[in-house]
């Protein structure tokens, strides 16, 4: 095990922490999926987050394909989160945006909700809160870390403290496997035919990152 230097830890390694000692923050998982890989992903970010004392709401953004085309395509049409709108997101001290790769960059679907945030932007009315990504592509390869940055450059665009996935979530420095998992963000991989499903190590990413985000939340919070 390669041993990590502590500066890496700023907000505890440990996945619990005494809710007693910490400010509760309000977590916001901002996702779109066209097949159900960012669905189970932002739900293991959520688990994450509330493993550290916040609470967690997952939202998903509207679908922009007409349903005829949608069905057509094998998207996964019985996703239980509910639509966010912009006016959501101020209510939240964190937001973790998850969505696909398409080209390199995040999906339509999700550029166009950001899209709609310009009345938000006006009025900073996401200035100082925490920000992160998580992604899926189908080729390990497929532009994973543009696809998180391009997610990144629209929170900061607002304002946003962004966090990304501190290398003290070791699991993205395996060799042992096909993994996700870079320092900008969660991520999973999907395979060309969209079988593959978030491994063990993915899923562990994406809750290191809900915990992670989570507490420095809360300590901006306080």
């Amino acid at each position: 095990m390669i041993q990590l230097p502590k500066w890496l830890f700023p907000f505890g390694s440990s996945s619990k922490e005494e809710k007693g000692n910490v400010t509760m923050s309000k977590v916001l998982v901002l996702y779109y999926s066209s097949y159900g890989h960012i669905e189970t992903m932002a739900n293991a970010v959520a688990e994450g987050a509330r493993e550290a004392g916040s609470t967690a709401d997952v939202k998903r953004v509207p679908e922009t394909l007409p349903e005829d085309i949608a069905r057509q395509n094998n998207f996964k049409l019985d996703q239980a989160a509910p639509i966010a709108t912009p006016n959501d997101l101020p209510n939240y001290d964190a937001i973790i945006v998850g969505t696909p790769t398409r080209f390199g960059r995040m999906s339509g679907q999700m550029a166009s909700f950001w899209d709609a945030t310009g009345g938000l932007w006006f009025k900073g009315a996401l200035i100082g809160k925490i920000g992160a990504g998580f992604t899926s592509t189908g080729t390990q390869h497929g532009g994973q870390e543009t696809t998180l940055l391009s997610i990144h450059l629209n929170l900061l665009h607002h304002g946003m403290l962004i966090s990304g996935l501190p290398y003290s979530f070791q699991g993205q420095m395996s060799t042992d496997e096909i993994t996700g998992g870079s320092p900008y963000g969660a991520s999973t991989i999907a395979g060309g035919d969209g079988s593959r499903q978030p491994s063990a190590n993915d899923l562990a990413g994406a809750r290191f990152l809900g915990n992670h985000v989570a507490k420095m939340a809360a300590k901006v919070k306080a």
